[in-house]
């Protein structure tokens, strides 16, 4: 079903979705995404989705959107401003037309532009084009009638068949972009297996949808294509989003290491999908708990690593303070456990639905006493995996917890993954006790290279011991409340940590050697400075770029790098918490800073704009 008449071939085109939360965007958008990344073009992905579960139809609090930017080249972020809009009510195209580029299209469901949805979309006048002062084309399409019509027939009620109006929606914008449909038609059989007439109902509106392409008679009259450029690594891909890397990459280091995996969880959002794509994974002997609450989820964790599993907890940043007492325990007991906090904005409910990078100081100290943790700050969906492997790797060699950051940009956000081959990833070894050091053995003897307590499972033979909340005897593992010992384990878990250090990469500079500024950052924002600096480059400017992920302790270059620039911006989506946190790790160094706290994604153009400024001064 491809259209090989006035095609136009493109380097990239960026697709927004967006409609009433019940108009299935999220599932036309992934269905896109995942099309475009099988016939080998890169993505990125960005669902923009609202907290409410079910707000009333038609209202601006309800819109649900989602983002595609597909390239024939390596594609870093979903784009600032999309080339086709699709608005099937007037709350969308009140709320999201400010994303479409001046010389896009929005395509609006004509049906339902009706007065009484105007006035739910809080419309002064009739006519919403001029009301908001839209200058970019607009392509009226009849996309409900067009459904109903299609599938009048199929026995369905009429809400069902309404349903089914997001594949006519889909079936149009693929036949722009030139799509073949039948992966779509097999996702859809693959999604409604259970229900095959709603399969054939939504093939069937999206073959409708594909051939109104043919009918409609607008600048968008004609096909584009996007040829992949150059040859992709050989393997198996797919289109993978942020919380089902983790989930992966989590039970590569289970498999890697020979341990069984423990997650003990409480859903929240942007972070349950984690649960949920774990507890499908049984057969690889995954064991997941859904607990009462935040901090039965992480206690049941910290039990789990005590009987010696690999033991993760997930959560966002409300449920880390409720897990803050357990993970503490998971501190004093040296025991390795993994706490992934997808982040969303906050403080409290906040925008659950929306990204930050604000829990940053609290995944460093958001805990009583001395209390370091290892922190790591995942860069992209698929970059999910690796961080996940990571943390885990240090977690149990080094028997600590591990704070693991992403954010609900990339947690749900997608990319093109290629599945990796495990055995190239390094091996895992925790520090078990050998039958040798049963002589004098103490639960808080330590390997003298790196700090590391031996970690004897429960069970082992010879190896009766007992750990806990109280502090202990750093010689014989009994209670022990004397001050200098207090003070030298205090001491001692604080030098563990850091020694992560000699165990991490250094920190790599990307872009110009010899640059006029450097641009810092850390976590999810990688692809948007990363572009902005590229951009930049590429206008004869000197820009390098320097992200973070090994946020605790620091990579050991990191004061070498940092020293070498005149003029250093750190970029973060909070109010300056991470260029904060470097000042206190290095002496006298001055840093400039951008902050952006809106639970959206940066946009490439206002960074350009903003470090150019910086540059300027």
């Amino acid at each position: 079903m491809s259209n090989t008449e006035n095609k136009q071939e493109v380097e990239q085109i960026v697709v927004r979705f967006s409609g009433d939360s019940g108009d299935g965007m999220q599932l036309a958008g992934n269905i896109f995404s995942t099309i475009s990344a099988t016939v080998g073009n890169d993505i990125c992905t960005f669902p923009d989705y609202p907290a409410d579960i079910r707000a009333p139809q038609g209202v601006l609090t309800g819109v649900s959107g989602f983002q595609v930017h597909i390239g024939a080249d390596k594609v870093l972020t979903p784009g600032d401003q999309c080339d086709i809009l699709i608005a099937m009510n007037p709350a969308a195209l009140k709320t999201q037309h400010k994303y479409c580029k001046p010389t896009g299209a929005i395509i609006i469901d004509t049906d339902s532009f009706t007065e009484k949805d105007l006035q739910k979309a809080e419309f002064k006048t009739d006519d919403p084009i001029a009301e908001l002062g839209i200058t970019c084309e607009v392509v009226p399409c009849p996309i409900t009638s067009l459904c109903q019509e299609t599938l009048k027939e199929s026995g369905l009620d009429n809400k069902s068949i309404v349903r089914c109006k997001n594949m006519v929606a889909l079936g149009l914008v693929c036949w722009i972009y030139d799509r073949d449909l039948a992966l779509a038609e097999s996702m859809l059989k693959a999604k409604f297996a259970k229900k095959p007439e709603i399969a054939d109902a939504n093939i069937k509106a999206l073959r409708a949808g594909y051939d109104m392409g043919h009918n409609t008679h607008t600048s968008i009259s004609h096909t584009y294509r996007i040829e992949s450029k150059g040859e992709k690594a050989k393997g198996r891909y797919m289109d993978i989003n942020g919380n089902k890397a983790t989930a992966y990459g989590l039970m590569a280091a289970a498999e890697r290491a020979g341990m069984r995996l423990f997650l003990g969880s409480y859903p929240i959002t942007p972070a349950t999908d984690i649960l949920h794509e774990l507890a499908k994974h049984k057969s690889m002997g995954v064991i997941t708990m859904q607990a009462e609450d935040e901090i039965a989820g992480c206690a049941s964790a910290v039990g789990a690593a005590y009987a010696g599993a690999l033991a993760c907890t997930s959560t966002s940043g409300p449920g880390i303070c409720l897990k803050s007492e357990a993970i503490n325990l998971a501190v004093i007991t040296e025991l390795p456990l993994v706490i992934i906090n997808v982040q969303r904005g906050g403080p409290s409910t906040g925008l659950p639905t929306k990204s930050e990078q604000t829990d940053l100081l609290q995944a460093l100290y958001g805990r009583n006493g001395e209390s370091p943790i290892p922190v790591i700050a995942a860069t992209s969906p698929t970059n999910c995996f690796d961080a996940a492997y990571n943390a885990c790797k240090i977690a149990l060699e080094h028997m600590t917890p591990v704070i693991l950051l992403t954010d609900a940009f990339i947690a749900n956000g997608s990319a093109a993954w290629k599945l990796p081959d495990i055995t190239q990833y390094p091996a895992i070894v925790p520090p078990y006790v050998t039958p040798e050091m049963r002589e004098g053995w103490t639960p808080y003897k330590r390997n003298p290279e790196n700090d590391v307590r031996y970690w004897a499972v429960p069970g082992t033979p010879g190896f009766t011991h007992r750990i806990g909340g109280l502090e202990k005897s750093a010689t014989t593992g009994a209670i022990c409340n004397d001050p200098a010992n207090h003070h030298s384990m205090v001491e001692t878990r604080a030098r563990k940590v850091e020694k992560i250090a000699f165990d991490i990469p250094e920190l790599k500079v990307e872009g110009k050697e010899e640059a006029d500024l450097l641009i810092v950052g850390f976590g999810g924002t990688y692809g948007h400075l990363c572009e902005a600096m590229q951009q930049m480059n590429n206008e004869g400017k000197k820009v390098a770029l320097a992200h973070f992920q090994y946020i605790n302790p620091l990579p050991r270059n990191t004061e070498e790098v940092l020293r070498k620039y005149k003029k250093i911006v750190v970029a973060e989506q909070n109010m300056g918490q991470f260029a904060g946190y470097l000042q206190t790790k290095i002496d006298d160094i001055k840093l400039r800073r951008y902050n952006e706290v809106k639970g959206q994604p940066f946009t490439v153009a206002t960074l350009v704009e903003e470090f150019t400024k910086i540059m300027e001064e």
